[in-house]
């Protein structure tokens, strides 16, 4: 029987798709072409008739891919794929619960909770059994009931040894008894309950294993815990299980993902055929040799070497920044420059490892009328965070301004309630006056009178502080006194939205040396004059700016990364993690591989924080790209942080290529460390020679140039 949807395809390809019956890890590097892979191989154990279709399941981490493999698989098969198990985990889950939801202990209608429904459920929850949800923040319990259920545990399985966890594990078991009782199940729940069934129902986890002799995942680098042990119920002992990932992407270690199984897989089902797709579809050469060099940094990888037929293309370009505008004009410039030779805009991606860098870059493509999109999130001036920021700016402003006050009255939580508000309104609307005014009336009496009171006192209080101090003094006030800072630095994931609170400080900066402006009115005017540019629209000729996480399974013709910085990129986090580095490192290998022909790297020697300026090194990663790969476009910078030699030492580098340091690990000083002097003020240490007595530091003060310092008598001080 002729199969014509396997001309085309290169030799380790069709050795996957055409592999006997038996469990094999693919490796699939970036863009080999991993999805037609996989549904090939569908296809073919279907025309074969080594399965049917019903006697297939295939794993997907997004609706979207699980999709296009079914579209696929209809364009090559005259079949109907509308009853295949092809979906996500979360999809297939659901799928048996329905089938077995008396076996699952369910009611057949079961509703499925999403995040915000689970959210409300939890603090619906602290509500009834009277917890402090200062003491537990809903959102605090809501990751650890899911960060638990994920390992594949319930409550009685949760070792505590202290209070605070016994507490939440008490409340995470009430949680499960009140989700029971309500019939709802979250999406953490959907796997869990998946597993314990399989586990526990002999009859029907053989019924399935003999049913679904061929399995194929996915994306196995990003599988968690309870991913791996669901597929382990599934196949049985005469099941293939075709995985297919890549070690060098698995970049959701945050989400639980565990880059291990891949290794576990090969030794738990007896694998002795790996398959490497190497051969890369997407990038010129040049990109791909510097993506494998900085990868080959990374230990215990499975090991992978992209090629490409294609040339070897443009060399890298590599732009160093004076500060952080410097490198968003540059960005600009070189945008317009392309779009000049034919690229349209929505064929360029802008990408940053955090958040928060967008706001600089967003400000400069507003500037120059330059339609942006950001890809999987919201515009700077968009963002929740942001918005109860400016609204608490409005109030300070104008009392009387309705739809701040109501927005920000009850966040951080005080107690009032919709009913108070209700009241509220109504007072105005028979006063005719504004929200405000109706609160001073107290008219309000009780406990809800009060807390709107204290509302009040609070704005009141602000205003006061914030009398004469320039503009960013301000907002820095604002966001202590009215516990916005300190309600996201509590949150668990709530670091994001404290960068972008810290953010807003240095949009204030760049707006008073921009415009000449001190006026809260005219930085409020500015905010909602580029809140209100609508952001371009799918489909439309846009600029396309996201993080490096929101940027994989994608490609574009001209790719920037900005912020290649010690502390940014690779980010201060990964520091202080188990290898942390290494999974920065694989993010860096992501961003890389996303671009088809040209690649733009930059950074910037400072960069507002905070409202001051800092002074940064490059990242460690550049130094990591072969120096034939990168066309400079400006200067060299003149040291690169290379954390690899064990003590302070300048390091011999070959003529025109950046200088190398080292640290000693014992030192309390290193490269790139903010510090203050008695005589010059702040600055940032950029090289450390010596040890003890003779120990010497060279530090970039901001106000006072380029000075070394003998440490046994500077008496610096870390900032």
């Amino acid at each position: 029987m002729t199969q014509p949807f396997l001309a085309g395809l290169n030799p380790e390809q069709l050795e996957a798709a055409t592999l006997p019956h038996q469990s094999a890890l693919i490796l699939a590097g970036a863009g080999s072409g991993k999805t037609r892979v996989l549904t090939t191989r569908i296809a073919h154990l279907i025309q074969t008739g080594q399965a049917s279709p019903a006697g297939i399941l295939a794993v997907t981490f997004t609706n979207k891919a699980a999709k296009e493999m079914l579209t696929r698989l209809g364009a090559m098969l005259p079949i109907n794929t509308r009853g295949m198990w092809i979906g996500t985990f979360h999809g297939l889950c659901n799928r048996l619960l329905r089938a077995h939801h008396r076996e699952a202990g369910l009611p057949a209608l079961f509703q499925i909770l999403d995040s915000a429904d689970q959210l409300g459920a939890i603090k619906r929850l602290l509500k009834a059994l009277n917890v402090d949800d200062e003491k537990y923040p809903p959102k605090q319990l809501q990751h650890f009931i899911n960060n638990t259920k994920d390992q594949g545990l319930r409550a009685k399985d949760v070792e505590a040894h202290d209070p605070y966890t016994r507490k939440q594990q008490e409340l995470f078991a009430a949680y499960d008894e009140q989700c029971q009782r309500e019939g709802v199940v979250d999406f953490a729940e959907l796997l869990l309950r998946s597993y314990e069934l399989l586990s526990r129902d002999a009859s029907l986890r053989a019924h399935y294993q003999s049913r679904f002799r061929h399995i194929l995942v996915d994306e196995f680098q990003d599988t968690n815990r309870l991913q791996y042990l669901w597929l382990k119920q599934l196949a049985g002992p005469d099941a293939a299980v075709f995985a297919v990932g890549d070690d060098d992407q698995s970049i959701y270690a945050f989400r639980g993902a565990r880059v291990g199984n891949m290794q576990d897989f090969e030794r738990d089902f007896g694998v002795d055929k790996v398959i490497k797709l190497e051969q890369n579809y997407r990038s010129h050469g040049n990109i791909l040799d510097a993506a494998n060099a900085l990868i080959a940094h990374n230990r215990g990888r499975l090991g992978k070497n992209l090629w490409t037929a294609e040339s070897t293309g443009e060399p890298i370009r590599l732009y160093e920044a004076a500060n952080d505008q410097e490198e968003a004009q540059f960005i600009v410039d070189e945008a317009k420059a392309l779009k000049r030779e034919g690229i349209e805009f929505a064929h360029i991606a802008l990408l940053y490892r955090s958040n928060a860098q967008s706001r600089v870059l967003e400000h400069a493509l507003f500037n120059a009328g330059i339609p942006y999109r950001v890809h999987g999130g919201l515009r700077f001036f968009e963002r929740q965070e942001i918005k109860h920021a400016l609204a608490y700016l409005r109030l300070i402003g104008n009392t009387d301004d309705d739809g701040a006050l109501l927005r920000v009255i009850n966040f951080p939580a005080r107690g009032i309630g919709a009913r108070s508000l209700e009241q509220l309104q109504e007072i105005a609307r028979q006063n005719q006056s504004s929200l405000w005014q109706a609160a001073k009336s107290g008219q309000l009496g009780g406990k809800a009178g009060t807390s709107i009171g204290s509302f009040l006192e609070l704005i009141r209080a602000m205003q006061d502080t914030c009398e004469g101090l320039p503009l960013p003094e301000q907002i820095e006030h604002m966001l202590a006194q009215s516990g916005l800072l300190a309600h996201y630095q509590a949150e668990k994931d709530g670091a994001d939205r404290v960068d972008n609170l810290n953010e807003l400080v240095n949009a204030a900066v760049g707006f008073v040396n921009e415009i000449e402006d001190d006026s809260l009115v005219a930085f409020l005017t500015h905010a909602a004059l580029e809140a209100g540019e609508h952001q371009a629209g799918e489909g439309s000729d846009a600029l396309q700016l996201m993080t490096v996480h929101a940027a994989k399974g994608l490609e574009f013709h001209a790719v920037f990364l900005s912020g290649l910085e010690e502390g940014l990129f690779p980010h201060d986090n990964a520091r202080n993690e188990a290898d942390g580095v290494e999974e920065e490192r694989r993010l860096m290998y992501v961003a890389i591989t996303r671009a088809r022909r040209r690649l733009y790297l930059s950074l910037a020697q400072s960069r507002m924080l905070h409202g001051q300026f800092r002074y940064g090194l490059a990242s460690r990663f550049l130094n990591e790209i072969p120096e034939n790969l990168l066309k400079r476009i400006n200067p060299a910078p003149k040291a690169y942080y290379a954390p690899e030699k064990t003590t302070w030492a300048p390091q011999p580098t070959p003529a025109g290529s950046p200088a190398a340091y080292s640290r000693d690990s014992s030192s309390p000083w290193h490269v790139g460390q903010n510090v203050a002097h008695a005589k010059f003020g702040s600055g940032v240490i950029v090289n450390c020679e010596g040890s003890g007595a003779d120990a010497r530091v060279q530090v970039k003060f901001r106000n006072a140039g380029v000075k070394w310092l003998a440490l046994e008598y500077a008496k610096l001080t870390p900032a």
